[in-house]
């Protein structure tokens, strides 16, 4: 009798594992370059943070006396930067979100990127949880525990918790990835109904903003561009034609996404340095890593003691639980959807 096979990506490359890290370094650079009373301060009309309030209760600083937020905002720290390192993702995955959650929850001086950063965590501790590496640098083809199916290339029999996760976690990566083309989407056409950003002059705006205007330093670089009525007028249009292509990137074909990745980065680099959003940066950096890249795809970077390798493969998973299911390497040049 034929049996329908279905193949599924394994989404365990260092991409992902890349975003991981960025995250992890964005909460890490907050909690580690903003005080506690500068993090955890009163509100007008809203009340001192943390609120404490529902499920924001559950959150690491509503735990602990306020005295002792120093000592967690160091622990926190600590533990984000073992995140960052890569080691064991599946062990590391649940504090990584529960730290993002914490800090979006409790912190009063949220800038839009802890939001993003405890969404992106979440979906990727999904994917992490599945990952049985050391490290989440290394390739699924260049394994440190040969025996762990969770990272066998080419398994003869993969286990029936093994195509759970992988579909577990290729299902996280492409919710993470719609979740990246809405936000984009949502920028660019919330701005279009503002006469500001309709005529181009809304950058003259910003630059000029008490909170995120731009830096004294490079005042003498910017304000020949900000008060030059066509410098102002593609600040204000060109970030939104960007954010457009953006939110379309899954419609192209891969090598015009790798092009808008590196337009992407810029665009937030320029965003950090301009108006001081550097976790913001961060957060959307991992974002663009996740909408960008294929599903289980993997760069050439040298994971600890191995040699990395492209290629990206699938795990079968069949109709029929007691036939035998395989895997192949699959390009990680194109995106690899499930297929019959």
């Amino acid at each position: 009798m034929l049996t329908r096979t279905r193949r599924i990506p394994l989404p365990w490359g260092n991409a992902y594992g890349l975003a991981r890290t960025l995250l992890a370094l964005g909460t890490a650079g907050t909690l580690a370059f903003s005080s506690s009373a500068t993090l955890f301060r009163p509100v007008v009309t809203i009340g001192d943070y943390p609120l404490c309030h529902g499920m924001t209760a559950s959150g690491a600083f509503c735990l602990v006396p306020r005295g002792q937020f120093d000592l967690l905002r160091w622990i926190c720290v600590a533990v984000l930067l073992v995140v960052a390192s890569g080691w064991r993702p599946r062990i590391t995955a649940l504090p990584h979100a529960y730290i993002s959650f914490s800090l979006f929850s409790g912190i009063a001086i949220g800038d839009g990127g802890d939001q993003i950063t405890w969404i992106l965590t979440l979906l990727l501790a999904l994917v992490a949880l599945g990952d049985g590496r050391r490290w989440h640098w290394q390739t699924p083809e260049d394994p440190e525990d040969p025996e762990d199916p969770a990272v066998d290339a080419v398994p003869t029999r993969a286990p029936r918790a093994t195509r759970g996760w992988a579909l577990l976690g290729t299902s996280a990566l492409t919710v993470a990835r719609l979740q990246m083309a809405f936000l984009y989407f949502q920028a660019s056409v919330a701005k279009l109904p503002h006469t500001e950003w309709a005529d181009g002059s809304a950058m003259y705006y910003w630059a000029n903003n008490s909170s995120f205007g731009f830096p004294e330093w490079l005042r003498p670089l910017t304000d020949p561009v900000v008060y030059s009525p066509v410098g102002v007028a593609a600040l204000t249009w060109l970030p939104v034609a960007l954010e457009l292509a953006l939110a379309a990137a899954l419609l192209m074909p891969q090598r015009k996404r790798w092009v808008l990745l590196s337009l992407g980065i810029a665009f937030h680099l320029g965003i950090a340095v301009l108006m001081g959003l550097w976790s913001f940066a961060f957060a959307m950096w991992a974002g663009l890593l996740l909408l960008m890249a294929p599903v289980g795809h993997s760069f050439p970077f040298p994971a600890p003691g191995r040699s990395s390798k492209k290629e990206t493969p699938c795990v079968s998973a069949t109709a029929d639980d007691a036939s035998p299911a395989t895997a192949e390497p699959a390009s990680s040049s194109s995106p690899r959807p499930l297929v019959s």
